[in-house]
């Protein structure tokens, strides 16, 4: 999924409610009331920016034509996923299983849903994700360069996002710039799942 800033995930946050809670889209004046927008071209604007980054389409015509992708007007029913632990979002941590389960938004569920991790660090804050976050992440054993990734990394996970380097390495690249990358050997890498959304509980 293509990265969205921390006011873009808000004004999204705030559609899914909107959609759970009542079954209908919230108008772009309901979105700019909400955030204190001066006017609904703001509301607009970050609605647009959502809809081209495929987090939403619009049913043309309608005041309240704002759709989840995936999901029908009235909603749908969210799903379950394992919290399988903690994920460092700084130096490597260990992932330690606890048996829990939460409860995530329709349109992160798709065929193979994966598994939740709650982040431990700051490493990521220019992604707009903070320490105590919840990860939603679809296993895979390989990504592309720039993906966001869990990666195991001397028997312990981390969250960062990964390049391909000269000389058979990978980048682990932190989203902070107060912290410097992780520059390791591929082989010494196992790639776990890429992250494809973010809960967060206020």
């Amino acid at each position: 999924m293509t990265y969205l800033t921390e006011k873009q995930r808000d004004v999204l946050d705030f559609i899914r409610r909107r959609i759970a809670a009542s079954g209908v889209a919230p108008t772009l004046q309901e979105i700019a009331d909400a955030f204190g927008f001066s006017s609904t071209a703001s509301a607009q604007k970050h609605v647009g920016l959502l809809e081209r980054k495929g987090y939403l389409r619009r049913e043309k015509h309608q005041k309240r034509g704002l759709v989840l992708p995936g999901v029908g007007r009235l909603g749908a029913v969210a799903g379950n996923l394992p919290l399988l632990g903690v994920v460092a979002a700084g130096s490597p941590i260990e992932s330690i299983p606890d048996e829990e389960s939460i409860t995530v938004p329709p349109d992160m569920l798709g065929d193979d849903p994966g598994y939740a991790l709650r982040v431990r660090g700051d490493s990521m804050v220019e992604e707009g994700i903070q320490d105590g976050d919840i990860v939603i992440v679809r296993r895979a054993g390989t990504a592309a360069d720039a993906d966001m990734v869990v990666a195991l990394v001397g028997g312990e996970v981390t969250l960062k996002r990964v390049y391909r380097e000269s000389g058979g390495r990978l980048r682990l690249q932190p989203s902070n710039a107060a912290l410097p990358p992780l520059v390791v050997p591929a082989d010494q890498i196992q790639v776990q799942g890429i992250v494809v959304g973010l809960l967060r509980r206020y």
